[in-house]
């Protein structure tokens, strides 16, 4: 028999195919629609299902155009998509240790969603959420468009009314900039945002992105256990390890070295400690064979890279299929599993105080 998560999936993904996914007006409404930010050959494409990134469109160096971020077709098809292809995350993304943490003395739990523990927000995070179109603007100088969503008190098992707002915006040629800010209301709370697109700047579905080149600003990394919690705390030099992209080099020169989840996986699942402080640049990533190009700023103090390395046979765009490897994320943010460490810098946030979280990907070919 069907549990009731399953039948509200299930109610869910019938009305989202039902929803008109035309470009809709700058209004209010919550009802789910697909958005395109467009500057000439440059796209963005947008849902508020989760205030996801559904594509990228740029050209390569002989001007061929390609979407260069892995997804779905349809926003019905990533109602039970678990592999987080584009949206945002939260009300605190990436992992917390057996779903529990510690605030003013008071002890709150969350959904589990992990195994032992909870990721991206739970089991219905921030990601799982249809967001208000508060502003679209498609064309022109500057296209943008800005959703929010008010996180109630107890979502997740979280204390305190938030209300999150993002803003996508084309800038420039062919740059796009990406603007969180999240205000806690009524009562303390911990928030920590980020952006779990997949990219392969040789366009998706092309292959795997093994031959990419990599840059990352960031001298140290969290160490991480086999859950990929940061159990001890520590924070370690890349230096001498296969985790040093200092330097450029391509993604799959030294990925073999790397095994994580107790052996279960090998690839990159890494957090890095970006060197400096502010908005500055993070990572450089290049694909040799089509030109393209993406140089990512953010003013987050971390950077998680994650080689797709559970991808397996997962169903993407246009009838393909994504295998391991067949992307990269970039993913800026606090630290993992900032909650249960007084030692890494603190996610909470007092009522009225504002959590902001700024990127910008500079795209060239």
């Amino acid at each position: 028999m069907a549990t009731r998560r399953e039948l509200s999936l299930a109610l869910l993904c019938v009305c989202l195919a039902a929803c008109a996914l035309a470009p809709g007006p700058a209004d209010a409404s919550k009802m789910v629609g697909v958005y395109e930010l467009r500057k000439g050959d440059f796209s963005v494409r947008l849902t508020n299902w989760g205030a996801r990134v559904m594509s990228v469109v740029l050209p390569d160096r002989k001007g061929n155009l390609a979407d260069v971020v892995l997804g779905r077709d349809t926003v019905a098809e990533y109602v039970n998509d678990t592999s987080y292809f584009g949206p945002i995350t939260g009300r605190i993304a990436q992992r917390v240790a057996r779903g529990r943490f510690v605030l003013d003395g008071k002890v709150y739990h969350m959904h589990r969603n992990d195994g032992r523990n909870t990721i991206h927000g739970g089991d219905r995070g921030f990601s799982r959420s249809i967001w208000t179109v508060k502003e679209y603007v498609a064309g022109g100088e500057s296209p943008h468009m800005t959703f929010y969503y008010r996180s109630f008190d107890g979502e997740q098992g979280l204390p305190g009314n938030v209300d999150a707002y993002v803003t996508y915006r084309v800038s420039g040629a062919y740059t796009l900039g990406v603007h969180m800010n999240a205000t806690a209301l009524d009562r303390a709370t911990p928030v920590g945002l980020l952006l779990h697109v997949y990219w392969n700047l040789g366009g998706e579905g092309s292959g795997d992105v093994l031959g990419h080149t990599l840059r990352i600003r960031a001298s140290r990394h969290a160490v991480l256990d086999d859950e990929l919690l940061p159990s001890s705390g520590r924070v370690e030099p890349v230096a001498g390890t296969p985790l040093d992209f200092r330097a450029p080099a391509a993604i799959g020169s030294r990925i073999r070295r790397v095994v994580v989840m107790g052996g279960r996986a090998v690839g990159y699942d890494t957090n890095y400690v970006v060197d400096g402080e502010g908005m500055r640049p993070v990572a450089q990533a290049r694909d040799p064979a089509s030109g393209r190009a993406l140089e990512l700023w953010a003013n987050q103090p971390t950077l998680q890279l994650y080689t797709g390395n559970s991808l397996n046979r997962t169903a993407g765009k246009g009838g393909r299929v994504y295998d391991r490897y067949a992307g990269f994320c970039l993913e800026t943010m606090g630290y993992v599993d900032a909650v249960n460490h007084p030692e890494f810098p603190s996610l909470t946030l007092r009522p009225g105080q504002v959590y902001r979280h700024d990127m910008l990907y500079k795209f060239s070919f």
